[in-house]
């Protein structure tokens, strides 16, 4: 993993910093828990491959339909949003269908620090305007693509969407960092505003850890293996319907799973109730 060079920081905001990794790409840095957002291969080609491109995003905007709406979980410096509305933005007329991206975020300091650093985060400065709208608690809205952020707690914030998430970007901080996101109690409130019908809904997250895989699973997902990304072999891809995954977890999984340290998912102690629900998910 590329760390931080340590005297490369040039800004503050709260509790983030700017750092320039090793590999010269820049990324922002929590300043309590330290960790780093994006830190593998920085944060646009992670966006682009990991979320854009394995979600096939440019695939759905062309085909005609209702509107895509996108929940991006962890808004962070706008890397992933970004890289959607730059997908959208790059389409032109081939755009069949509205993105419609509504962010999650506690704290937008993140995206100022981003939106503030043009040489560092260049990807961004083409959406400068819609950063700025969105930091001023405006809704940013270009042709057929359209921009929101709820600021606060997701998991609260999830219920005050009125429309199902079609596409889900998980990128909140890690469960170490950010225990609360990642249990199956969260999984399970974010799989209930999950779209079921009209094609249902994939998610997409960087952790390939096997106590994320079981927590999605225990949340109600059908759950499968992801691209790979910097130093990454495997991310995950979460789905309300198992013919959405193209490499969903199998038999072999489960073996290891059975003979695995790391059962539990997050946040919840090892039981055999939890033993007995993942045996008896549907997806195996």
């Amino acid at each position: 993993m590329p760390a931080p060079d340590e005297d490369s920081r040039s800004a503050r905001d709260g509790d983030f910093e700017l750092v320039t990794l090793r590999n010269g790409t820049r990324a922002v840095r929590h300043l309590g828990h330290g960790e780093v957002m994006h830190p593998s291969v920085g944060p646009w080609q992670e966006a682009r491959a990991l979320y854009v491109e394995q979600s096939r995003l440019a695939e759905r905007l062309r085909v005609l339909g209702p509107p895509l709406r996108l929940w991006d979980v962890g808004l962070g410096a706008g890397t992933n949003a970004v890289a959607a509305l730059t997908c959208a933005r790059e389409l032109g007329t081939e755009q069949r269908r509205e993105l419609a991206i509504v962010s999650f975020e506690i704290d937008l300091a993140p995206l100022r620090l981003a939106l503030a650093d043009a040489r560092g985060f260049p990807f961004l400065q083409p959406f400068a305007a819609a950063g700025n709208e969105l930091l001023k608690g405006e809704r940013w809205s270009e042709g057929q693509s359209h921009w929101a952020v709820r600021l606060g707690d997701a998991a609260e914030s999830w219920d005050t969407v009125g429309e199902p998430a079609d596409l889900i970007f998980f990128d909140p901080f890690s469960p170490t960092s950010n225990p609360a996101l990642w249990t199956p109690a969260a999984f399970a409130k974010l799989r209930r505003h999950a779209r079921e019908n009209e094609g249902g809904c994939t998610l997409f997250t960087y952790s390939a850890a096997t106590p994320t895989r079981v927590s999605l699973l225990l949340g109600g997902f059908f759950v499968g293996i992801g691209a790979a990304t910097g130093m990454k072999k495997e991310t995950t891809v979460g789905a309300t319907r198992p013919e959405l995954l193209e490499q969903p977890l199998d038999g072999r999984w489960l073996s290891r799973w059975e003979r695995s340290a790391a059962q539990a998912p997050h946040g919840v102690a090892l039981s055999e109730e939890i033993r007995s629900a993942v045996r008896g998910h549907a997806q195996f």
